[in-house]
């Protein structure tokens, strides 16, 4: 069979992101095949209802002819052009207008890189700069999130507070620093306000503690995604904002995955009318239809980078940076977005989904839902009350994946126990209710193993 074939070139040759290699070897991969709106196919012939949407990014759904034919056009255009050298092509200079146009008001430069990754380590080389050119060099230190994701690059990774991220890499840096996440559900919160300032407040600590003429910027996602799908209450994002336009330091939305309407609007920043420093997005740019991704740049931080030096070049870039086709890709997308109705269907659906997810709490496996928009997770515990995860040992989200497979269902099973949940924006209310329903056999089947009913039997005995 043809990919009994590819799943042996798989082993011996393609390294995979993010996976245990010894792992990865013994279990194999499963090839994708195929994909149509809300589904793939893999090579054995398994129909999957993705409602992950790729990584956070198909937010469109699959087979687009619209976005294949724009890609098709470019090509025969113009396949490539370089951003170097004065050069420039139609689509990527559209896509940055429209950009501009359409992102929150302070935002009006874009730079485009390959993706959220790049982003990101694009926005901390231009808050070096920025600050460098304008005379104060010691503004150094990056302060983020606990649990909180940029990125894998060298240095973008460092911001990430993920363990996995940081094991053998030597991160991280000595100049990043991270503060507690927002985190409702496993916060000791009288209610909102109180998180809201805990946060604030737990951001001027590390500021006061680093000085404020060494910190550089705070960077945060408005929810933060691989770290757990952690939804910070309204208000939240505006409060952070603020608290770094006082504290004299620069305010970087990470929007990679909530951008595009992940959250409703077509960024989260809209939802409560913040104005970043910097943003960086990614993902539902190109809906993943291709490698794409932007650091979106005030005026103020521009112009004073172009001031630095009135001769010598800003020493950033990338040979794709601003690709032509991958710009044509991000233009149709945004008109499905916009004119094609996908955001107005991600709001309509969003209430679905939310009650979707709220049904769940009354599962025996489930301590939390949470979500905003078409993002959201479940948060499995073995036991309710004291919120006590399951111990690591008895596996349960390879379990929960395996079963959710068989189920024909692709979710994420992070390893502590958060189920992800980022259906595309395309998705029918039919589709939700398929989707909750496979989620549901998911969950009741994992609870009908022995030794993962003892695990919840032990606790309520041990209560007893």
């Amino acid at each position: 069979m043809p990919h009994l074939n590819l799943i042996n070139a798989d082993r011996r040759h393609l390294i995979h992101p993010v996976v245990n290699y010894r792992t990865h070897e013994t279990r194999g991969v499963t090839v994708l095949e195929s994909g149509h709106g809300m589904f793939l196919r893999d090579a054995a012939g398994n129909e999957l209802f993705d409602a992950f949407s790729g990584l956070w990014c198909v937010n469109t759904g699959y087979g687009h002819a619209s976005i294949v034919e724009a890609a098709a056009r470019q090509m025969a255009k113009l396949p490539y052009a370089t951003g170097y050298f004065h050069y420039g092509s139609e689509p990527a200079i559209e896509l940055a207008s429209l950009l501009a146009e359409k992102s929150p008001a302070s935002l009006q430069r874009v730079y485009f890189t390959l993706g959220g990754s790049d982003a990101v380590d694009s926005a901390i080389r231009f808050i070096t700069h920025y600050y460098n050119g304008a005379g104060r060099s010691t503004k150094k230190q990056f302060i983020a999130l606990e649990r909180g994701y940029h990125g894998s690059s060298t240095t973008g990774a460092g911001l990430t507070a993920l363990p996995a991220f940081h094991r053998n890499f030597d991160l991280p840096l000595a100049t990043q620093h991270h503060i507690p996440a927002p985190y409702l559900y496993r916060g000791a919160y009288a209610d909102d306000a109180a998180l809201i300032a805990a946060s604030i407040s737990g951001l001027e600590a590390k500021v006061s503690e680093l000085g404020a003429d060494n910190v550089a910027a705070f960077f945060c996602e408005p929810v933060q995604g691989s770290g757990g799908v952690i939804v910070p209450p309204v208000g939240w994002l505006r409060a952070m904002r603020d608290a770094c336009r006082r504290l004299d330091i620069l305010f970087v939305a990470d929007e990679v995955i909530t951008g595009f309407g992940r959250t409703g609007p077509l960024f989260a920043c809209d939802a409560e009318q913040v104005e970043p420093d910097l943003m960086t997005v990614a993902k539902g740019l190109t809906a993943g239809y291709a490698p794409m991704g932007a650091v979106l740049m005030s005026e103020r931080i521009y112009q004073a980078i172009a001031d630095a030096d009135p001769v010598a070049p800003v020493g950033h870039g990338q040979t794709y940076s601003a690709h032509p086709v991958s710009a044509a890709v991000g233009l149709e997308v945004m008109r499905l977005y916009h004119e094609g109705g996908l955001l107005a269907n991600g709001v309509a659906r969003a209430p679905q989904f939310a009650a979707g997810l709220d049904t769940l709490r009354a599962h025996p496996l489930v301590g939390d839902a949470r979500y905003r928009g078409l993002l959201g997770a479940l948060e499995l515990v073995s036991d309710k009350t004291s919120k006590q995860r399951f111990d690591p040992a008895l596996g349960l989200p390879d379990r929960i994946a395996a079963a959710a497979y068989t189920n024909g269902i692709v979710f994420r099973a992070f390893a502590d126990g958060v189920l992800g949940f980022a259906p595309a924006l395309s998705m029918t209310k039919d589709e939700c209710d398929l989707m909750f329903a496979r989620v549901v056999k998911t969950l009741d089947d994992v609870l009908d193993q022995a030794d993962v009913r003892a695990a919840l039997r032990r606790k309520a005995n041990a209560d007893a």
